[in-house]
């Protein structure tokens, strides 16, 4: 193609097109007027491609009448920018035709390389290629992006299911079309997309494999999903592709909404992937196992053999990508190996970046051995383990591999603070293959590594993060000398929140001096948190002075909160006045909740008309907050009707509380037919709860004619609630009857709760046939608790044979609390070992309180040590914020004040 048009000047270039254009619309035997509607341009558009008196026609011009005249696009746009430019190179934009790619560059996983003879040696080999329902969908994005409109899609799915090859086969259409592929990658993945997106061109595919090095980096995440904003959304650089791979907890991370008040690190990633993702399941379904067989009886060895191992699981793409491969080398490892892997996996577990250094791994490997393969070590133990470990598995992946990370060749940030120590030279790195990393999460999950893997992260590692995610890990599993040495290491290292945490860890512990201390240095280094947690700190002990200068320090950062304390501190004190001037500072600087604070400020002081304007000014904010709440107090003044107006005026903004308050006004005031007609208002906003809220004023009246009227009505209309409500009524006034067969109703609409309801009620009526088929009947719509419920009144009546039996199959359709209260029976039946077994596979399904519960029980027994040793398995698992404040936390600082070491045995008094 470049050869033939070489030749051509700007002028020839234009004309060239247009004759094609032409030869085009001959042989589609089209009009104009039909061309312009099928390419979805206008009639002037596409006269003025074809006129010689017209400019040079547009980009998306050119290839809207290249898809509907079956021309090659590629062709026609690259005479367009001869036309435009004389062909200067540099308008093509990075990349080259997705024709000149071998697809292993792109980091398509290889399935063999050729050993028969039917390709030079080495030769990578792919399968025949199995589509699914997946590559339907990203078939039509590719067909749109052909069609000239600009598209961006994501696959997400776990390591090895096929997410890059499904990419691979669904551009080959484009490659026709003379379609260019640009993949991102030098110097650095990130560097490289924000230093050339710009000069994307048209007919490009952004080929974005693992796009966690893009979208997530720290610096550059944002910047890139801007810039790929920008170019999806610019009508003259369409079309493009945009393709890319994500882990599905990448993908979570990236789309989570913020905590309200929280950091929203993540903001455009996630409006940027917000109906552009497209989920990849990890096995073939029946369909595709189908394909896969045809595929492998017409002669395909690399799926025939791959059908042999993962049929039944139907993990073809994984069983491809070399994953038994992988875990056979892990698994037949030397001891030597085996305990760099692990070390390894932890390493990432745990959060460690990427590439690992050899050094850190080499060290922290040493207590994985077992004392007599440690003796067995020869000299040279090192180079062959990470030798073995280099081998590729039949050619695709090294369990692992060496890596260089590229030299930045620009520095990324100013001069570093001084007193920084320099960075140290990163040596020799490894990074672990993808599905042992996954494998180790997995097996690994509640291991609390060894001595020598703290000792050797705190040794060798020095990126701030990865000390801050290791102090953490070490924090939550209790191993507190750790979690500070980690946490100084990284402060050293430059890291604010590792100075900060270490203060709070110092305020904890009723170190108040060195807390200060920490938190001046972070201060130091502009940071507001530490300012205000400084001045929180005294003003607890009562230095009021002090901690309002702290606080208007942090002030001075944009400090919301400490603006907020700052108000606080001054009404506590009664100074009215001083208080409402920093609430309106805050309500300045954007924090329309504190208008809240003055709204009820405003209407204690008895000034109505003042507070009633500043709960307009929330209002208009976005913040119906303070309007509702100066309703309730009208009310509560008894002002019902300026209440009923306010109230109805926060409802006309969409509040269904204020409607169902509404509704309750007017019912009370005895206005039935206004308040069914608001009630259903607030069902069509979505909101049951003010329907059901009337089904039990009637009832409660003494209506209950008009009270199941209206919970019928409601039924219909999609709404269980008010009929599940109306049969818990019917059971408190003893009319079981009624309120079997409302229960039973709305179980048949889908209501679980009514369900397990009915199988209370058919236990209590001894009917424990009928019981246990409706409890089964919940499990086949997902729910367990039916069962659950059972159990316990089983056990309750003494029928242990019959609970037991009922707690085990709650727990094989998922119920952790029926495995925790499994081991309680098991416990208070003695046998200690088995209750000791179920709590461990509660704890592994994330119910790690069970341990605890079964230590009270041990505790109780006069067992200190089998209760000692239940809640380090706990600590061993690490305890998430969720557990802070809970027992667990309790024992740990009653049994262990100073930690526990790597090996479980109580850390020594240390400062």
């Amino acid at each position: 193609m470049h050869d033939e048009q070489a030749g051509h000047t700007p002028d020839s270039a234009l004309a060239e097109l247009r004759r094609r254009l032409a030869d085009g619309l001959a042989r589609a035997r089209l009009t104009k007027t039909q061309l312009a509607a099928q390419a979805r341009l206008g009639r002037t558009v596409v006269s003025a491609a074809f006129s010689p008196k017209k400019s040079v026609p547009s980009a998306e011009t050119v290839a809207a009448l290249a898809r509907v005249l079956k021309l090659s696009a590629g062709e026609l746009l690259e005479l367009r920018r001869t036309a435009t430019d004389g062909g200067n190179s540099e308008r093509l934009g990075p990349g080259r035709p997705i024709s000149q790619w071998d697809p292993h560059a792109l980091e398509v996983h290889p399935a063999s390389s050729a050993r028969d003879g039917s390709g030079s040696p080495g030769q990578w080999l792919l399968p025949g290629y199995v589509h699914r329902e997946h590559d339907r969908l990203l078939a039509e994005v590719v067909r749109e992006a052909a069609a000239g409109r600009s598209r961006m899609l994501v696959l997400v799915g776990g390591s090895s299911t096929g997410k890059t090859r499904a990419c691979w086969e669904a551009v080959q259409p484009l490659a026709k079309q003379g379609w260019r592929l640009w993949h991102p990658f030098d110097p650095t993945r990130a560097e490289a997309a924000l230093e050339d997106l710009h000069r994307v061109a048209p007919l490009t595919v952004v080929w974005l494999n693992e796009a966690q090095h893009y979208l997530g980096d720290p610096g550059a995440g944002e910047r890139i999903a801007a810039a790929l904003h920008a170019l999806l959304t610019t009508p003259e650089r369409a079309p493009v592709l945009v393709l890319g791979t994500l882990w599905p907890e990448y993908a979570t991370r990236y789309t989570a909404l913020p905590t309200p008040g929280g950091k929203d690190p993540h903001s455009r990633v996630r409006e940027l992937l917000s109906g552009r993702t497209l989920a990849v399941p990890d096995t073939f379904d029946a369909q595709a196992l189908a394909t896969a067989t045809t595929l492998a009886r017409d002669g395909d060895r690399l799926l025939a053999d791959a059908l042999t191992r993962a049929r039944a699981s139907g993990r073809i793409a994984q069983d491809l990508a070399g994953a038994p491969e992988l875990l056979t080398c892990y698994e037949h490892a030397t001891p030597a190996a085996k305990a760099i892997l692990q070390a390894a996996m932890d390493a990432r577990r745990l959060g460690v970046s990427l590439h690992l250094p050899q050094a850190f791994l080499t060290d922290a490997a040493a207590d994985y051995l077992t004392d007599t393969d440690y003796d067995q070590l020869t000299k040279d133990w090192v180079e062959q383990a990470y030798a073995g470990l280099a081998q590729s598995v039949h050619g695709k992946q090294a369990p692992l591999r060496s890596t260089t990370p590229r030299p930045r060749r620009r520095p990324p940030t100013p001069t570093p603070p001084a007193g920084l120590p320099p960075p140290a030279p990163a040596g020799s790195m490894f990074r672990l293959a993808d599905y042992l990393e996954q494998h180790g999460r997995t097996t690994r999950r509640w291991l609390c590594p060894p001595a020598s893997f703290w000792h050797s992260a705190h040794t060798h590692l020095t990126h701030p993060d990865d000390l801050n995610n290791l102090a953490h890990a070490a924090k939550i599993r209790h191993r507190l000398q750790w979690a500070h040495y980690l946490q100084r290491r990284a402060a050293d290292h430059g890291s604010v929140d590792a100075l900060y945490s270490l203060a709070q860890m110092r305020e904890e512990a009723g170190d108040w001096k060195n807390a200060e201390g920490l938190y001046r240095q972070a201060a130091e280094y502009d940071s507001p948190g530490a300012l205000y947690r400084l001045a929180v700190m005294w003003e607890r002990v009562g230095d009021r002075e002090r901690a309002e200068g702290l606080y208007r320090q942090a002030a001075e950062y944009d400090s919301l909160g400490a603006l907020y304390r700052l108000a606080v501190m001054w009404e506590r004190v009664g100074d009215r006045e001083r208080a409402e001037d920093f609430y309106r500072q805050a309500a300045d600087r954007g924090d329309t909740d504190v208008l809240y604070r003055l709204v009820v400020m405003r209407e204690e002081a008895g000034d109505r008309e003042s507070a009633e304007n500043l709960a307009w000014q929330a209002a208009d904010h976005g913040s119906t907050y303070a309007l509702n709440r100066l309703a309730v107090m009208r009310e509560k003044a008894g002002d019902r009707e300026r209440a009923e107006s306010l109230t109805r005026q926060v409802a006309d903004r969409g509040d269904n509380e204020a409607l169902e308050r509404l509704v309750v006004m007017r019912e009370e005031a005895g206005d039935r037919e206004s308040a069914e007609n608001l009630a259903w208002q607030a069902a069509e906003h979505g909101s049951s709860r003010v329907l059901c809220r009337l089904v039990v004023m009637r009832e409660e009246a003494g209506d209950r004619e008009s009270a199941e009227n209206l919970a019928w009505q409601a039924a219909e209309h999609g709404s269980t609630d008010a009929l599940y409500r109306l049969a818990v009524m019917r059971e408190e006034a003893e009319d079981w009857e009624s309120a079997e067969n409302l229960y039973r109703q709305a179980a048949d609409r889908g209501d679980n709760e009514a369900l397990e309801r009915l199988v209370v009620m058919r236990e209590e009526a001894g009917d424990r046939e009928s019981a246990e088929d409706l409890a089964r009947r919940a499990v086949n719509h997902g729910n367990t608790y039916g069962l659950y419920r059972l159990a316990e009144m089983r056990e309750r009546a003494g029928g242990w044979e019959s609970a037991e039996k009922l707690y085990r199959q709650a727990a094989d359709h998922g119920n952790t609390g029926a495995l925790k209260y499994l081991a309680i029976m098991w416990d208070r039946a003695g046998d200690w070992e088995g209750a000791e077994g179920l709590a461990r596979q509660a704890a592994d399904r994330g119910d790690t309180d069970v341990l605890y519960r079964l230590a009270e029980m041990r505790e109780r027994a006069r067992d200190k040590k089998s209760a000692e040793n239940l809640v380090r398995q706990a600590a061993d698992r690490g305890m998430s914020n969720l557990w802070r404040t809970t027992n667990l936390m309790q024992a740990f600082a009653t049994w262990w004040p100073n930690g526990l070491d790597p090996d479980g045995t109580p850390t020594l008094p240390w400062k």
